[in-house]
C-alpha cells in the first residue's frame, strides 16, 4: 500500500453511499430509543460497526485501499487539531478539578448571582463568551466543569444545564467574527462580515432573547441546596486566565496550555498538590479523553468514506435539481449545508464544501449573498449543534459524564433559532435582506 501514489477518484452521486449513516443511527439512536436506555450500545461500538460496513460497500478499491482511504479522514487537519484540543482539555478540567479551581469558580458563580438569575446568567455567559472567542469548543471546555459543579449544589437536572452551556455556546460561533464558519460563509458567498453579521443578528437575536426570558422564568424555582462555601479567590484564577486570554483572541489550543501551567503553579504554591501530582491530574485527564478520539477518529474516517463513495455529492444533485423560485433558493441552500453538516459533522467543512454551489444558487435566483451567507452559517450551526456525534455534544457529554443524547432535548437555543431561521426565509425577513 504506497499513500504517496494513492490518488482515488471520487465514485459517482449514489444514495447507497449514505447507507453508513443509516446503519450509525439505527444502532445507536433507534436501538437506545427502542430500550429506553441511552447507555445500552456505546457509541464507540456504533462507529465501529457503520465503519465496517462503510469499508464493506466502497468498490473499486482493495481492502487496503479502503482502509487507507478510511484513513485519511480520519487524519483529516481538522480531526487532528480537534483531538489536540481534546488532549488539552482533559488535561486542564482534571488538573482545575484536582487543585479545587472548579469548586472555588462554582462557590463564585453562586455568590455573585441571584438564585432566579442563575439559569439565565449561565446561558448569557455562554452567549458572551463565544461571542467574544469565536469557538463553540472553547466555551464548553471552559463553562461545563463549573455548571456541572453548580448542577449538583442546586440539585438541577445536569443534562439541562449542559445545554443552556452548549447553545449559548453556538449563540457566538454563528454570530463571531473570527469564527471559522463565519469566516468560510462571508469568503464563499462574497460578502463583508459586518453585513453579514447584521442579516445573521437580526434573526438569532429575537431567538436568544426568548430563551433567555424562558431561563429567567425556569430560574425563579433554583434555590441552592447548600450554604454556599468561603471562595478560595486564587483558585478561580486558572479560569480567569483560560476566559480572559480566550477574550482576547487567543488561540484555544495556546489558551488551554495557559490553563493547564496556570493549574499547576496555583495547585504546587497553595499546597494542594505535589509537581508528580500534578502530572498525574494531566495523564489522567488525558486518559479519560480516550473514548472521545477514538470516536472522533472513527467519525472522520467513516465520513470521508460517505464522501468518496458519492453521498455528499448525491444529495448537492437532488437538492438542486427543482429550484425555480428566491424562496425556493433560500431553502435549498439551508438544506445543502444540513445534509453535509450532517454528513461531515464538521461546520466549517460543510460551508467550504456547499458554499462555492451556494454562491452560484444565490446569483441565479438573486438571492442577497448577505443572506444566503447567513442562512449557510445558521444552518450548519443548528445541525452541529444538534447532531449527538458532533465534537462539541461529545466534549460536553465528556465533560459532564453523560450520554450525547441525554443533552438533545434541553437544546433549547439551537431549536429556537432553527425555527426563526426558517421563518426568515418563508416570510422573507429581514426585508433589507430578502
Amino acid at each position: 500500500m504506497n499513500d504517496e501514489n494513492f490518488t482515488p477518484i471520487t465514485s459517482k452521486p449514489s444514495l447507497w453511499a449514505l447507507s453508513p449513516l443509516l446503519v450509525f443511527l439505527c444502532l445507536y439512536l433507534v436501538t437506545s430509543l427502542i430500550v429506553d436506555d441511552f447507555y445500552k450500545v456505546p457509541i464507540t461500538v456504533a462507529f465501529m460497526a457503520s465503519s465496517v460496513y462503510a469499508m464493506c460497500i466502497t468498490k473499486g478499491l482493495s481492502l487496503n485501499d479502503r482502509m487507507l482511504q478510511y484513513s485519511i479522514g480520519a487524519a483529516n487537519k481538522n480531526i487532528m487539531l480537534m483531538i489536540w484540543i481534546f488532549i488539552l482539555a482533559g488535561a486542564f478540567a482534571q488538573s482545575a478539578k484536582d487543585i479545587g479551581a472548579i469548586d472555588a469558580t462554582v462557590n463564585l458563580t453562586l455568590l455573585l448571582l441571584p438564585d432566579h438569575l442563575l439559569l439565565a446568567g449561565i446561558f448569557l455567559a455562554a452567549c458572551f463568551i463565544s461571542l467574544s472567542i469565536g469557538t463553540s469548543v472553547g466555551t464548553i471546555v471552559a463553562l461545563i466543569p463549573v455548571v456541572a459543579g453548580i448542577a449538583e449544589k442546586t440539585e438541577m437536572n445536569l443534562a439541562f444545564m449542559t445545554g443552556i452551556v452548549v447553545g449559548g455556546a453556538f449563540f457566538g460561533d454563528n454570530l463571531s467574527f473570527i469564527s471559522d464558519t463565519t469566516i468560510a460563509a462571508t469568503r464563499t458567498q462574497g460578502c463583508a462580515m459586518r453585513d453579514k453579521f447584521k442579516a445573521n443578528f437580526m434573526i438569532a437575536l429575537p431567538a436568544a432573547a426568548i430563551v433567555f426570558g424562558y431561563y429567567i422564568f425556569r430560574g425563579m424555582d433554583v434555590m441552592p441546596q447548600h450554604d454556599i462555601q468561603p471562595v478560595d479567590w486564587i483558585k478561580v484564577l486558572p479560569y480567569l486566565v483560560v476566559l480572559g486570554t480566550a477574550i482576547a483572541g487567543m488561540n484555544v489550543t495556546l489558551v488551554l496550555i495557559l490553563g493547564i501551567i496556570t493549574t499547576g503553579i496555583i495547585g504546587i504554591a497553595t499546597g494542594s498538590m505535589e509537581f508528580f501530582g500534578w502530572f498525574g491530574s494531566m495523564g489522567t485527564g488525558i486518559t479519560g479523553m480516550g473514548e472521545l478520539i477514538i470516536i472522533t477518529l472513527m467519525a472522520g474516517g467513516m465520513l470521508e468514506l460517505i464522501r468518496f463513495n458519492g453521498g455528499v455529492d448525491y444529495i448537492i444533485r437532488k437538492l438542486t435539481r427543482h429550484v425555480n423560485s428566491k424562496r425556493g433558493a433560500e431553502l435549498c441552500i439551508a438544506a445543502l449545508v444540513s445534509i453535509a453538516n450532517f454528513c461531515t459533522a464538521n461546520n466549517t467543512i460543510a460551508i467550504i464544501t456547499v458554499g462555492p454551489l451556494a454562491s452560484d444558487i444565490a446569483a441565479r435566483y438573486k438571492v442577497d449573498k448577505r443572506k444566503s451567507a447567513s442562512i449557510l452559517d445558521t444552518f450548519s450551526c443548528i445541525v452541529q449543534g444538534t447532531i449527538p456525534y458532533g465534537a462539541q455534544m461529545l466534549i460536553a457529554s465528556r465533560l459532564a459524564t453523560l450520554s450525547p443524547l441525554s443533552i438533545i432535548e434541553y437544546l433549547y437555543y439551537p431549536i429556537t433559532i432553527g425555527i426563526f431561521a426558517l421563518l426568515s426565509i418563508f416570510l422573507r425577513y429581514p426585508k433589507k435582506y430578502s
